[in-house]
């Protein structure tokens, strides 16, 4: 389906912004395509898209997150006689299509009319990406700003869905084209050739990223779950990843597919904190500390150490699916000052508070040395140690040296300063991949979309 816009300054036609959350569960369900659903319906209202659909991802570390924690918007302009049936079938869709029955399913939609959006609700949402806010938070500025909320069960995800509405993108960005199967497959294996995203992912590199991971030569671009997307393909324009889709050899039905524009891969939500002492549970953080403990390996090969800087310490985990990462952990040493990214977890019995790595940044490496036995002063061998006090030997000529010392050499280290991320397989949705360094978007220039969702397995021309 194409979107056929319209002009924004029509009369009677208002500027709508829906925020939807928490809609799915670990079983079943899923936010983008309720999202989709909801797109098809506002054009077939007469409504016109001034953005592309926004998938936003919030804070990961919050316990009671869904299995992604995305958020969706919708940005629309419609005719005012339209406003509440598009309010009403945003209603009918998500209460239709949620996982309702699930304890820890708690859907909201909220529903705000006008432009720009304020930038309290804008300063929220940046807070719900990298923080932890409340329910409470939420409807004080709905209220405030006479927007329209909706809850399911405990209605926690009023807390997304204004934080989707708020967050509007306007600085780094990329985009992901996804597409959905047809119910009848649904729980079945997903039939997506893997040599063809192998071929894609080497011709399309710099304009897509994550399609495979480079260790395991796995596909990453397919969920896993039953869940209806079918597969999801990121990039850094609406074009490259619909052109990426077109080289992919899929051996089934597609429903419908759609292309979000979003804040993922771009670490938004991780902020620099000034010292470790500011370290709260669940909130994402860039620290900076030199290692007082060296590396070392626990139950599930994780390997842990402890940074810390003149305020207070703190320990950071490298898990086991961080794969070669962790090799490079090992390889710190006490001394060295590192920079380090990643979300808190909070104190359990057996842990204190710990920094889950998503990635480092070597800023210095101490200097290590070892002692060894000195050359013979008659032949050039190796001396040895004749017993504790007794001197040294040569093993080459029988030389012997009673005052002969040891001497300090400096150990090359197999690391280098610069930063370290872990193999795609382990990134999360928002963490920044090595090929998006340098290629950051500072904009976002607003253009009307076109031919951004449709039904049907689409056909692209490259």
């Amino acid at each position: 389906m194409t979107n056929q816009t319209s002009t924004t300054n029509e009369p009677n036609r208002i500027p709508l912004h829906i925020g939807i959350d928490d809609t799915d569960s670990t079983r079943q369900g899923c936010t983008t395509y309720i999202a989709a659903l909801l797109t098809q319906k506002l054009i077939q209202l007469g409504a016109d898209f001034f953005d592309y659909p926004n998938l936003i991802r919030l804070n990961p570390n919050i316990p009671w997150k869904t299995r992604g924690n995305a958020a969706l918007s919708l940005r629309v302009n419609i005719n005012q006689n339209a406003l509440r049936k598009a309010i009403e079938e945003t209603l009918r869709i998500v209460e239709r299509e949620s996982d309702l029955s699930h304890p820890r399913t708690d859907p909201g939609i909220v529903f705000y009319q006008g432009k720009p959006v304020p930038q309290d609700i804008k300063t929220f949402a940046r807070r719900t990406i990298q923080d932890v806010v409340k329910k409470s938070e939420a409807l004080k500025l709905i209220k405030h700003y006479s927007a329209e909320a909706y809850g399911f069960n405990s209605g926690r995800g009023i807390i997304g869905a204004l934080a989707a509405i708020g967050e509007t993108l306007e600085g780094d960005h990329t985009y992901e084209f996804i597409a959905y199967r047809i119910p009848a497959n649904i729980g079945s294996p997903r039939r997506v050739d893997d040599k063809s995203v192998l071929q894609m992912d080497v011709k399309m590199k710099g304009q897509t990223y994550n399609n495979t991971d480079p260790d395991k030569k796995r596909v990453l671009i397919t969920p896993r779950g039953k869940d209806p997307v079918l597969l999801g393909i990121r990039g850094e324009d609406p074009q490259a990843v619909k052109i990426a889709y077109s080289m992919i050899k899929v051996n089934e039905k597609i429903e419908r597919w759609i292309v979000f524009r979003t804040n993922q891969a771009t670490d938004a939500h991780l902020r620099k904190i000034e010292s470790i002492k500011e370290i709260r549970p669940y909130r994402p953080v860039i620290a900076v500390g030199s290692l007082v403990q060296e590396p070392h390996m626990i139950p599930g090969r994780h390997v842990i150490f402890t940074i810390q800087d003149n305020t207070a310490k703190i320990d950071c985990a490298a898990y086991e699916p961080t794969g070669k990462f962790r090799n490079i952990i090992r390889q710190l040493s006490i001394g060295d000052q590192i920079e380090v990214y990643g979300g808190v977890r909070p104190p359990s019995i057996r842990n204190l508070i710990t920094i889950n790595l998503e990635k480092i940044k070597i800023i210095s490496l101490t200097t290590k040395t070892t002692l060894i036995n000195p050359h013979c002063r008659v032949c050039g061998g190796r001396m040895e140690s004749m017993g504790k006090g007794q001197g040294l030997r040569c093993k080459k000529c029988n030389n012997r040296e009673d005052n002969a010392k040891k001497t300090a050499t400096q150990v090359p280290r197999k690391i280098s300063e610069g930063l370290y991320i872990p193999p795609p397989r382990a990134h999360r949705h928002l963490t920044k991949p090595f090929c998006r360094y340098g290629i950051e978007k500072t904009l976002h220039t607003s253009t009307i979309p076109r031919d951004f969702e449709g039904l049907g397995n689409p056909h692209f021309t490259t």
